[in-house]
């Protein structure tokens, strides 16, 4: 019934304008050209995120959306760390930290928060 469905990740901010800014400048995506004074939505690849005001922002403390990049890890960790993005470090069983990579095995991670406190991940090999 689903599975030959789009999803699409779905993300409570408080401050739309500066989620405005984040999503659309700081990770350079595209508005689809849906947007209202309560949310925005964006394309990603073949898939889109829907960013919507929200009271409880920022209290999930999981992974909220993942960007699936292969080996365009570390490029894209530079590439935000020089739009001052700020990374976060976890302690993961089996997992090393090279710079702000997670490294597990072939696996490149890397975890950083929006600006109402939303985990964003990008993974890759």
């Amino acid at each position: 019934m689903l599975a030959d469905r789009e999803a699409v990740a779905t993300i409570p901010v408080k401050d739309l304008d500066a989620a405005r800014r984040f999503y659309g400048v700081t990770l350079g995506l595209t508005s689809s050209g849906d947007e209202d004074p309560e949310f925005s939505s964006y394309r990603c690849g073949s898939s889109s995120i829907l960013v919507y005001r929200s009271n409880h922002a920022g209290t999930n403390q999981a992974t909220a959306v993942t960007w699936l990049v292969g080996d365009k890890v570390d490029p894209i960790v530079r590439d935000l760390r020089g739009k001052g993005v700020r990374f976060e470090h976890y302690q993961l069983p089996d997992t090393k930290l090279d710079g702000d990579v997670h490294v597990t095995g072939d696996q490149r991670a890397a975890w950083f928060k929006d600006p109402d406190g939303n985990i964003i991940a990008v993974v890759g090999t």
